[in-house]
């Protein structure tokens, strides 16, 4: 707070001093009193208004620079109204009264915000496993018939398995915000991770004539289960961008503070203005727009679970050669000691 705003703040009240001096200092000379007695009257009042006023702004000054501190210090700022120091000033008590009842009414709105994404996020997660029943039962089925009608069955298969993977993405997308309470961080086989998520895809990888080579002999400490979800993502996005002889290569590099998984195709390439946004929710670009329809939420997904995870993730990438999406386990200074 400056010194200038509280003066202009107190205008009015300085303005009716000064005059209450005019209408003494009138007073006073009509009455028969000395000029030199006026004079000496008008500065002592003066005096006493700028000390009271300097005294004032001073005890204002501390009070606010104190609730600011305050604030600084707050994570959870709307709980102001509850450390709001202590003032002797009626309208600080009335405007900290107010401040409360308005946080309380923040606070129950909040508590009601959090219980309506719970009920959403375990509806979708009930619906999620519902479904997978019969996606599960479509699957056996497909599989028990083969032999009647193998073209007709691959396709009712690969139709399946995108439901699958939609289903997928469902589910991660609404337990994204609570990972730490659904992974378990262990030695992580990468190699083994990329030859799972391969054989779950291999009837698209088979349909999009796509080769694939492995070369991640390296270990890393994470969580399996979300790591193949991100895998599985990065895996459909490069078949979708596929070019006309698709070829993935996967192949992990070790460094000092981590180790480095990258997935490496010959499909399109994304261009260098985009690039910057191809994590960000619903990106879709001109390879969205012009190929399969896109929804921009799977790489979304990977990086909103690689923060999660403790993982950095980015792409690089040149129009029409490929693209490479690159994970990075960083490797923690007490594991670094074993």
């Amino acid at each position: 707070m400056r010194l200038i705003d509280f003066l202009k703040d107190k205008f009015l009240l300085i303005l009716l001093h000064i005059f209450c001096m005019c209408t003494l200092g009138i007073f006073l000379h009509v009455t028969g009193y000395s000029f030199s007695n006026l004079i000496l009257i008008e500065i002592f009042w003066l005096l006493i208004l700028g000390t009271w006023l300097l005294v004032t702004y001073i005890q204002r000054y501390c009070y606010f620079r104190q609730i600011e501190q305050t604030l600084d210090r707050m994570d959870q700022r709307y709980l102001l109204g509850e450390m709001l120091p202590d003032s002797y000033r009626l309208e600080d008590k009335l405007y900290r009264e107010m401040i409360r009842k308005s946080n309380k009414s923040v606070i129950e709105k909040i508590h009601q915000i959090e219980d309506e994404k719970k009920d959403y996020r375990e509806y979708i997660e009930s619906w999620v496993h519902e479904i997978k029943m019969p996606i599960t039962s479509i699957a056996l089925t497909c599989e028990n018939c083969r032999r009647s009608n193998v073209e007709e069955l691959r396709t009712i298969g690969l139709e399946n398995q995108k439901i699958e993977n939609y289903v997928d993405m469902a589910l991660y997308y609404a337990r994204s915000d609570e990972v730490y309470k659904d992974y378990l961080i262990s030695e992580t086989d990468l190699q083994e991770v990329v030859y799972e998520v391969l054989a779950k895809n291999q009837g698209y990888l088979i349909q999009n004539q796509v080769q694939a080579e492995v070369d991640c002999p390296d270990l890393v400490y994470t969580d399996k289960k979300w790591i193949a979800f991100i895998l599985n993502q990065m895996i459909l996005n490069s078949i979708k961008y596929r070019g006309d002889t698709p070829m993935f290569k996967f192949y992990t590099t070790k460094q000092e503070q981590g180790v480095l998984l990258a997935l490496e195709d010959n499909g399109t390439g994304i261009g260098e203005s985009e690039l910057a946004r191809i994590f960000e929710k619903g990106f879709t670009g001109s390879n969205g727009r012009s190929h399969e329809r896109a929804t921009g939420m799977g790489l979304y997904l990977c990086r909103k679970l690689c923060q999660k995870l403790g993982i950095e993730v980015w792409a690089e990438s040149i129009i029409g050669k490929g693209t490479r999406m690159i994970l990075d386990f960083p490797i923690s200074s007490y594991l670094s000691k074993l």
